[in-house]
């Protein structure tokens, strides 16, 4: 008698807030085990917001990044070292000219687990002083997530040259491969 057992890969999603999402997307599409990554925005209460809408900063949305990710490849833990190595999480409300509550610093966890590990990752920075001021990451459970308009996805890698794409999300993506070339997808 033969017996056959199938493994069913169990990917996770988490959505991250760390300024503009053209940054975030930039780097996560590069790590090695995210399957996908979508730009949009959560943490508000004004359903389906439009950018505009958004970038006004009545909707209480953040522009964040839907992170769909095998855990078995990379760990959720490293996915936040990623997250608090490419944005300023000390900057309430700010990543460098992008002010507001949209480009606020924020872990949107998916499960309690996630919660959990987001916790200890922050107390572990904080405990080693790896800022000069405290992390203001805002923590909270997802309740909704909206995809960006269309025109949002996969931005750095169709408009590189791009003034902003040059000076802002460059930097970050080349911080990125530079501390984490073992994580960068092949």
């Amino acid at each position: 008698m033969t017996i056959i057992v199938f493994m069913i890969k169990q990917l996770q999603q988490t959505v991250l807030a760390g300024g503009c999402f053209w940054c975030l997307e930039a780097v996560y599409d590069q790590v090695k085990g995210v399957t996908d990554v979508v730009s949009g925005y959560a943490g508000g209460k004004r359903p389906n917001p439009s950018y505009e809408q958004v970038c006004s900063g009545v909707t209480g949305h953040a522009e964040v990044v839907q992170i769909t990710f095998d855990p078995a490849v990379i760990p959720f833990t490293d996915l936040l070292h990623i997250f608090f190595t490419i944005h300023d999480p000390t900057t309430l409300n700010r990543q460098g000219a992008d002010v507001g509550t949209q480009y606020r610093s924020a872990i949107f966890y998916t499960s309690a687990e996630q919660k959990v590990e987001a916790e200890a990752v922050i107390a572990e920075l904080t405990a080693d002083k790896l800022f000069f001021n405290p992390i203001v990451t805002q923590l909270a459970p997802l309740e909704t997530f909206y995809a960006a308009e269309d025109y949002h996805q996969e931005y750095f890698a169709l408009n590189p040259d791009q003034g902003y794409c040059q000076f802002v999300v460059a930097p970050k993506v080349t911080k990125f491969r530079q501390k984490y070339a073992k994580y960068l997808a092949k």
